[in-house]
């Protein structure tokens, strides 16, 4: 059976900007997501990992790098197949500005049939997924990867592999820096862990615990 740890890229500025940042080039960790991918790669640092894949956007090979530091012997290997939704015109765009569309509420109630003006449909984004995973499964069997993605990516794959359709697929909570952990044969697929973010949960509390000195 080969493990699949599908990771989401840690926080960025980007978010508060309220846009919807995509494929745009230029999305760095910002310094708490900095942190959060060192507690991962701290939390990964015995894993017996073979290979670490990533989205080849900046956020997601930053959160990788973070890992493979732990793992000299590997590389990161961008996969533009796991890389974000394909937003199309969104990209960029304000959120509330996108609230207002029609497509918004598609995409809230029926994802199924949303479609981004100029990309992708979440239906062809999340087969897009499943197809990159299963084909990573076929090509490294019985081996534990690292496979650094976005929500929603990660949202879809676990709905598909629950059995659940994709209109429900928001109601799947992935956390920045989290791992989802799948496990994938011959037979039925198992959903090992899903959101753990135990180590981003330590990292906080630590911060909280350190003094803030005297006044």
């Amino acid at each position: 059976m080969t493990q699949l740890l599908l990771i989401r890229h840690a926080v960025n500025d980007y978010v508060k900007t309220g846009k919807l940042a995509g494929w745009l080039p230029g999305v760095h960790l910002n310094a708490e997501g900095q942190a959060q991918a060192q507690a991962l790669g701290q939390r990964l640092a015995h894993a017996p990992l073979r290979h670490i894949y990533a989205s080849p956007l900046e956020r997601t090979m930053e959160t990788a790098a973070a890992i493979q530091v732990h793992h000299p012997a590997l590389t990161v290997q961008p996969l533009a197949e796991i890389g974000e939704v394909r937003y199309g015109d969104w990209e960029g765009m304000s959120l509330s500005v996108l609230r207002g569309r029609k497509m918004w509420q598609v995409i809230q109630e029926y994802p199924s049939r949303a479609e981004f003006p100029n990309g992708e449909t979440l239906r062809g984004a999340q087969t897009r997924m499943i197809d990159a995973l299963e084909k990573l499964v076929s090509t490294h069997p019985g081996e534990m990867l690292a496979v650094v993605s976005h929500a929603d990516m990660i949202k879809m794959a676990v709905a598909h592999y629950l059995g659940t359709h994709l209109d429900n697929f928001q109601r799947i909570e992935i956390a920045p820096a989290s791992v989802t952990t799948l496990i994938l044969g011959h037979s039925r697929p198992y959903v090992a862990t899903v959101n753990d973010m135990a180590h981003v949960l330590d990292l906080k509390r630590q911060n909280q615990e350190q003094p803030h000195g005297k006044n």
